[in-house]
């Protein structure tokens, strides 16, 4: 089955290179967004299987956006992959106690990219 992933992050190239590479590797759906209120109304609507979520974005934050993820009985379910450019443990912690199913190091690398969802939701296909 096609999965479809959600991204968001305000950085628009960022965007692109997870879009491009998910799709490429792995034949995803994905979809975009530039803000949490976006991501927001989008994960809503269109109930990604999973979402790749950018921890610093201005205005709602991302682990802000996480929290209304959860709150919303709509996208409650969803598992969230966090992406982040520190590396500092506590702020990780703290992503996981919201929900985040795991934190990602930005910059990723494109080609495992796709690997490292499927492993970290259990998508991964058995040897």
């Amino acid at each position: 089955m096609l999965k479809r992933i959600l991204v968001i992050d305000d950085e628009e190239d960022m965007c692109e290179i997870a879009k491009i590479c998910l799709q490429i590797t792995n034949t995803w759906d994905v979809l975009t967004a530039t803000s949490g209120e976006e991501g927001l109304e989008l994960a809503a609507s269109t109930k990604p299987d999973a979402i790749l979520l950018d921890a610093a974005m201005p205005r709602m934050d991302g682990l802000q956006t996480l929290k209304n993820l959860h709150a919303n009985p709509k996208t409650s379910h969803i598992p969230v992959i966090m992406l982040t450019a520190t590396v500092k443990v506590a702020s990780q912690r703290e992503y996981l106690e919201f929900g985040a199913k795991a934190v990602l190091i930005k910059p990723f690398d494109p080609g495992s990219l796709a690997n490292q969802i499927e492993v970290v939701l259990g998508w991964a296909p058995a040897n």
